[in-house]
């Protein structure tokens, strides 16, 4: 093998493929990296047995050759080369990386014992890579991150037709998303449990493309997703288990008691600072009136903290208290200048969706749902 590939382009492929290697994976072949020069392309594939990742650059290629080497190392070397562009050459023992004076030699693994990577799905539909990533975004912070947990750690695709609904919750907060979507199917319905991890760095690297969803089986135990756009494709096996039925915890219309209208960057800030004396279990205290939100943490003799900020209320004042991570994380999540809150009970939970401006309407394709946490008598 030997070929020339411009550094960015090379050390941006390789970092994509390298974040879903294992950092200690079950056979030590799995921390390889494969690497296929040929047909004016350098093909660079990872793969775990969970999970696959796949990205084509364009290249120039003097001779073609297939290796194995190890994936995070060659993506440490490729980021510190001096040069816009990297030579890689080798023979069946070791590939050399060199750029201007700068030169590694790497160790070879066996080809034999590394598995097949599993085939792309026949395509579904085809989504719009930046409403993909934004939603996704959307409701990444209500996924959880403990593993003895993995149905919590996925993020739900619950496919009807031409939308796609994301949903994901850690049992503190649910988060939802509807983006639109072209089917092949225009009369397709499918659910998939998807890591959420995985979802993230997808739909981040395909954000400025079309996004081609790939459904196999969706059975659960068995069932595989792909994704493909921009010379990228990746895998990934679904989780197994069941989706907890979520949507009962989102208010309905009829039982709102109170929404409120608050900028979300002064909101933000204002909830930053008075969480800097809240325990990491006690809650910041909202006492919303009067087009006040007046915000409380800390109480006895421990250092305490309280702010005011303006609000739109209507309907009944509300005296309510959240974690104040969780409700910073929903309003980063909203990505909209107003935050609007609609709340049935203080003991109930609380939706949070983002506005244009205050006179819009709330839209209904997103939700950001926080469990209240109980407040001190």
């Amino acid at each position: 093998m030997k070929v020339r590939v411009g550094r960015e382009v090379l050390a941006e492929g390789i970092g994509w493929v390298a974040k879903g290697l294992p950092s200690r994976p079950s056979v030590p072949i799995l921390a390889g990296m494969l690497v296929e020069a040929g047909d004016g392309q350098v093909t660079l594939s990872g793969f775990d047995y969970e999970s696959s990742a796949q990205v084509s650059v364009p290249a120039e290629v003097a001779d073609e050759g297939r290796y194995l080497v190890s994936g995070r190392l060659l993506a440490d070397i490729c980021r510190s080369m001096p040069r816009d562009s990297v030579e890689l050459s080798g023979d069946a023992a070791r590939v050399q990386v060199s750029s201007g004076s700068s030169r590694f030699v790497l160790q070879t693994l066996p080809l034999g014992e590394y598995p097949a990577l599993p085939e792309l799905p026949a395509a579904s539909g085809v989504v719009s890579g930046e409403a993909f990533a934004r939603a996704v975004h959307q409701v990444l912070s209500a996924a959880g991150r403990d593993d003895t947990l993995p149905v919590f750690t996925g993020i739900r695709l619950e496919i009807r037709g031409s939308k796609i609904e994301l949903l994901a919750t850690d049992r503190y907060r649910l988060a939802v998303r509807t983006v639109e979507w072209e089917p092949v199917d225009p009369g397709v319905e499918a659910n998939a449990l998807v890591p959420a991890k995985l979802l993230a760095d997808v739909s981040k690297a395909l954000a400025g493309h079309d996004v081609t969803l790939a459904l196999g089986s969706t059975r659960t135990g068995d069932g595989l997703i792909g994704f493909a756009g921009a010379g990228r494709r990746a895998t990934s096996r679904l989780i197994d288990g069941e989706f907890p039925k979520v949507r009962s915890l989102i208010p309905a219309p009829s039982a709102i008691t109170s929404t409120v209208r608050v900028e979300t960057a002064t909101l933000v800030e204002a909830v930053k600072r008075v969480a800097l004396v809240a325990e990491r279990t006690t809650p910041v205290r909202l006492t919303i009136a009067d087009g006040t939100a007046t915000l409380d943490a800390g109480s006895g003799d421990e250092a305490q903290a309280s702010e005011s900020v303006e609000v739109a209320l209507t309907g009944e004042p509300v005296a309510t208290g959240f974690n104040a991570g969780y409700l910073l994380d929903g309003l980063a999540s909203i990505g909209a200048p107003v935050a609007h809150f609609a709340f049935t009970q203080p003991t109930k939970p609380a939706n949070l969706t983002g506005l244009r401006s205050p006179d819009d309407e709330p839209s209904g394709d997103s939700a950001y749902i926080l469990m209240p946490m109980r407040l001190p008598s």
